[in-house]
């Protein structure tokens, strides 16, 4: 027994260019709290944001954001930073944006909800009790869940599209343009408005209002 205190003792101890080797307390901390924080985030992107949305194309940038900034606020919370280098390296942060599509509000409310959780889990310190963490994670879950069970279910979307068919324009052809509009798109049209009208060349922008969940697993169409 005493020499395996030896052992541990001795290998806590050893440093290279004055630097440990492992810190044995901060290793697990780092580890137990890396597995909690991808637990979490796993659950709201694949079990909640997934199921509801059937989009594949932000699961790679919610895991990869959510582990980048789990570890830096982690490791940085250990180290003494002058203010000055703390406010520049956030600043760096802030007016990095993404130059591809504009990123619906949806996907940025999750990405915003994604770095809260990785934060939270990363610096919450000997203050903040296991118990109390695992509640606050909980209590995000829970929130989300019931925001895309209850509330999301009543959202409506806008679709732009260029209309042809310029006969169906008129008020008194309003059904037959609502129902070749759902026959083409295979979408429930919960209202539109028809915002431009051009006569020259026979076609018409409109804008069709549906559930949020219509077009989920389907492709949008004349989308502007």
């Amino acid at each position: 027994m005493n020499t395996k205190l030896f052992d541990h003792y001795l290998l806590a101890n050893i440093k290279f260019l004055d630097i440990k080797l492992i810190n044995i307390e901060d290793f697990s901390q780092l580890v137990l709290r890396f597995g909690f924080n991808l637990l979490v985030t796993f659950i709201v992107v694949f079990l909640i944001y997934a199921k509801n949305s059937r989009r594949k194309d932000f699961y790679f940038s919610y895991f990869a954001i959510s582990t980048t900034i789990f570890t830096l606020c982690f490791l940085l919370e250990s180290v003494k930073l002058e203010l000055g280098f703390a406010l520049g390296l956030f600043a760096i942060f802030g007016i990095i944006r993404y130059r591809t599509d504009t990123i619906p509000i949806k996907e940025m409310t999750y990405l915003f909800v994604i770095i809260g959780i990785s934060v939270i889990n990363a610096l919450s310190n000997k203050k903040v009790s296991y118990l109390e963490l695992f509640f606050t994670n909980v209590a995000i879950i829970a929130t989300m869940w019931i925001l895309e069970k209850i509330l999301l279910l009543k959202q409506e979307v806008a679709l732009n599209i260029t209309y042809e068919k310029i006969e169906n324009i008129h008020l008194l052809n309003k059904e037959s343009l609502l129902k070749d509009i759902e026959n083409r798109t295979g979408i429930k049209v919960k209202r539109i408005e028809i915002q431009e009208i051009n006569f020259l060349r026979d076609i018409a922008k409109i804008r069709i209002f549906h559930d949020v969940n219509e077009l989920n697993g389907k492709k949008t169409i004349s989308k502007e």
